[in-house]
């Protein structure tokens, strides 16, 4: 997958393939060929010694996806079953069409009874793109069957019960050991549940005509390491600590001083100039003990802080601040400082309690704490992250990292960017306030809002895959500093 590889929305991925088979004027058909042509290649690459092939299908397209697989594997001589539900007898055109030819091969399509017969690999043509629901009836049974089977799943586009648009999986959902898309990367596969359930992904783009995707546009961008090297150049060699930046980094409330700490820390790493702390009294020593190249105040107002103000490039704040009178007062000079920000944690939860739009900030909400600004549950976060993102780059006029698996940044009148790295090891305290001080590095250091945000989340998450080579669990914060330095420089 390249670099900066490009995600379509559904109405985009019908559109396209709608143009592209007026343009081959045979209706899809040849479409269809390529897809199932493309499904057993990727079928034989990946499972060469698989012989009882199980073809679960539906009445749609996806289906006639999987007619043309279960075809060509039976005339390679593979012994292929076809299933499906009683009310899944082809429906549109080009799925009667493949039905037809798979049965003129020799082949003959069984009905689910409920119970799927031995086999060694199974593929899903069950729903495709176009199921925006829960499977319901005898769909339920025959998913769960599939996902109890104890074989490879190859998915055909999308996993069955997968929200292909949203990543959300209402109900029960096919688990993927692959995930072949055709003609385009669907964004939902690549955030939120559909991570649980899409295994490795591929893409078959087949071969449309050159004017097919004339006025689509896609989407959303997924980001890989190789774009930290467009982002995070080389350093001239006369250069001195100031033009790396000053991050200030407020909070640190009484018994939470460690989250300011981890701000502060990452922020050195990522590699701002000068890092300077504003906390309470009692985390002063403790702080420039583990860390004494940051420059360490104890901050009891907002008197105190507002002499810290006019060095700092950047401001983070949110790790440890709290939400009692100290964090309130702390917060609305921040606020009125007129700096760029960085706002996590206590402080996004101020902001809920007071929404205002901002100026030059960045927000780096979970979804409880997204949930909290936009008004809505954490399940409607969820259940569409690309729109709950949007809705609050908007709101706040900000821009918006929504942390999680598949984290999304989102900037006003922008592309969304999603990240492809990170691991379930990262779900652990502390971890946002590594991210923060990340970020506000990177702006520090002259990126702008949405590149800070957007290479911040790809680092993080890049540095906790590196983190994790030794395991997930157990896996803490502080760990992902050693490589978090050698992700940040990435021409050595």
């Amino acid at each position: 997958m390249p670099e900066l590889a490009e995600l379509f929305d559904i109405a985009a991925a019908r559109r396209l393939d709608a143009q592209a088979s007026a343009l081959l004027g045979d209706g899809g058909a040849s479409l269809m060929e390529q897809a199932g042509q493309a499904a057993w290649h990727c079928l034989l690459e990946r499972w060469p010694q698989a012989q009882r092939i199980g073809v679960v299908v539906g009445g749609g397209n996806n289906g006639g996806d999987g007619y043309v697989l279960a075809r060509l594997a039976r005339e390679a001589g593979r012994p292929v079953t076809v299933l499906r539900l009683d009310t899944d007898a082809p429906a549109t055109p080009l799925s009667q069409r493949a039905e037809q030819a798979f049965l003129a091969a020799g082949g003959a399509v069984a009905r689910f009874d409920g119970v799927l017969p031995p086999m060694d690999l199974l593929v899903d043509a069950l729903f495709g793109i176009g199921l925006n629901r829960a499977p319901a009836g005898a769909a339920v049974d025959l998913i769960t069957a599939i996902n109890g089977a104890g074989v490879p799943v190859l998915a055909l586009d999308v996993p069955s019960g997968v929200d292909a648009r949203t990543g959300h999986v209402p109900g029960v959902a096919i688990r993927a050991t692959v995930t072949l898309q055709f003609i385009v990367r669907h964004q939902g596969l690549y955030t939120g549940a559909a991570l649980e359930h899409v295994g490795g992904r591929r893409l078959a783009a087949l071969d449309l005509p050159a004017d097919a995707g004339e006025g689509v546009q896609h989407s959303a961008e997924c980001w890989q390491q190789p774009r930290l090297r467009a982002q995070l150049p080389a350093r001239r060699a006369n250069t001195h600590k100031g033009e790396s930046g000053h991050v200030l980094c407020v909070g640190g409330n009484l018994g939470s001083g460690g989250a300011v700490m981890l701000a502060s820390e990452s922020a050195l790493r990522a590699g701002a100039g000068l890092v300077s702390v504003a906390t309470q009294s009692p985390h002063v020593a403790p702080l420039l003990a583990r860390l004494p190249e940051a420059m360490v105040h104890a901050v009891q107002d907002a008197q105190e802080l507002q002499a810290l103000l006019p060095r700092a490039g950047v401001i983070a704040i949110g790790p440890g601040l709290g939400q009692d009178d100290w964090a309130h007062e702390l917060w609305r000079q921040v606020l009125a400082s007129g700096k760029p920000l960085v706002i996590d944690a206590d402080a996004l939860n101020l902001l809920a309690k007071a929404p205002q739009p901002l100026h030059d900030a960045i927000l780096t909400p979970h979804p409880g704490e997204a949930a909290r600004l936009l008004g809505l549950s954490t399940a409607q976060v969820q259940a569409d992250r690309f729109t709950a993102a949007k809705a609050l780059a908007e709101r706040f006029h900000a821009v918006v990292v929504l942390k999680g698996a598949g984290t999304v940044v989102a900037a006003p009148d922008a592309l969304p960017r999603v990240m492809a790295a990170g691991n379930p090891g990262m779900a652990v305290g502390g971890m946002g306030d590594l991210l923060t001080g990340i970020i506000a590095a990177l702006r520090a250091q002259g990126l702008g809002a949405f590149d800070a945000a957007s290479t911040g989340a790809l680092l993080h998450s890049l540095a906790g895959d590196a983190a994790a080579s030794d395991g997930q669990r157990g896996l803490l914060p502080t760990d992902l500093l050693a490589p978090l330095r050698r992700l940040v420089n990435p021409d050595g």
